[in-house]
């Protein structure tokens, strides 16, 4: 009798130890898998803005579309940089949020009445020159040439 009840304890053992192996290797495959999926999408484009606490507001309002993995604005070029995964959002999906929190892109005018509640330092002026090129490159460039 006790060899019988000491038999199936070892059997049991054994199939618990198999199951948590199988389990391991299942999640590390899937890990790879999802890696080798996703694809970025690197975009710049411009938007009106004039100090650190737009690029606060601008940077919340592209990062919090769906599918953002990063956006960084420029506060000098009036520009930003987003990383995007396309199969969840598009460009113009990003241009909307900036826009509904108040501020001008290339393609969207921001929302009147979201541009009125900003702070009165973050009112911008709606002419200004969006993404603008780095004015110090080209004159540290036409300086080499002298």
């Amino acid at each position: 009798m006790k060899k019988v009840i000491l038999s199936v304890a070892v059997i049991a053992a054994m199939g618990l130890t198999s199951c948590n192996s199988q389990t391991k290797k299942e999640s590390k495959t899937t890990t790879t898998e999802v890696s080798k999926d996703i694809t970025m999408t690197e975009l710049s484009f411009g938007v009106r803005g004039n100090c650190g606490m737009c690029k606060k507001t601008i940077e919340k309002a592209a990062n919090g579309v769906d599918g953002v993995a990063k956006a960084t604005w420029d506060v000098d070029k009036k520009k930003i940089d987003v990383s995007f995964d396309d199969s969840k959002t598009n460009e113009m999906a990003i241009h909307k949020a900036i826009a509904v929190s108040g501020y001008d892109t290339e393609k969207v005018s921001g929302d009147e009445e979201a541009y009125k509640n900003l702070p009165g330092c973050c009112q911008y002026d709606h002419e200004m020159m969006m993404n603008q090129s780095d004015e110090t490159k080209s004159d540290d460039h036409s300086n080499h040439e002298h």
